[in-house]
């Protein structure tokens, strides 16, 4: 009961149409709102209160401020501890959360770590909070992860480390996704496998157009030629 009553989760998780201004990954829209809805019901099944910021509730100029500005929100609400994650790690799951929420309530910090060098999962305690510090990390680049870790070892807090797991920011991230088939629900994998078939449907539909004008502009000997005087 202690931890129900002083944890709590934040998913920073845009729409699926805001998403996709920022993921170049085409028909995704339904893709993003399956793992939204995935994540969604993850974060019920833990009992914990869960607070969902989508593009309308956060505030900020740019992804930093608006990261760090939700986190102070929630903290403002009277919460000692608080995990925060997105919604495009579909390993992520149930018993993750979880532990998070036990090694906090132990005053641990709690991160995991993704492929791309930022993370999927933060649990940190109000007291290692300091939001001018959390404004100007490195936020969505490689080096993130080391950064904030190095911070919190700084304020000798303990980290407990989460499995690596990766993160779905684009085609890319699509196909290695595959290699994690059995950990996805089946609505997620089938929407992965959909999205990529269509992807490969417009790149062999791009590449025959290509191959077509290509083949008629320099071999078109039907059409008339024009001179100007």
């Amino acid at each position: 009961m202690k931890i129900a009553n002083h944890t709590a989760i934040l998913v920073f998780a845009n729409s699926a149409k805001k998403e996709l201004e920022y993921k170049p990954i085409g028909k995704g829209e339904q893709l993003f709102d399956a793992l939204t809805e995935s994540t969604l019901q993850k974060v019920q099944r833990t009992y914990l209160p869960v607070f969902h910021f989508t593009e309308e509730e956060q505030v900020g100029a740019n992804f930093g401020e608006r990261f760090t500005n939700a986190i102070a929100s929630v903290f403002e609400k009277g919460f000692e501890n608080i995990i925060t994650i997105g919604n495009d790690t579909p390993q992520l799951t149930v018993q993750h959360l979880k532990k998070a929420a036990e090694q906090l309530a132990q005053e641990k910090t709690v991160i995991g770590p993704s492929l791309d060098g930022g993370f999927y999962l933060l649990g940190l305690k109000k007291s290692n909070f300091d939001i001018e510090v959390f404004k100007d990390l490195p936020w969505q680049r490689f080096d993130l992860f080391s950064k904030i870790a190095l911070w919190f070892q700084n304020e000798a807090s303990e980290i407990v480390k989460l499995p690596v797991f990766q993160d779905l920011d684009d085609e890319q991230d699509l196909k290695s996704a595959l290699r994690f088939s059995k950990s996805l629900s089946s609505e997620v994998l089938q929407l992965i496998i959909t999205v990529l078939g269509h992807l490969r449907q417009l790149i062999t539909h791009n590449y025959l157009f290509f191959d077509l004008y290509l083949h008629k502009s320099l071999y078109n000997k039907g059409s008339p030629r024009v001179f100007f005087a």
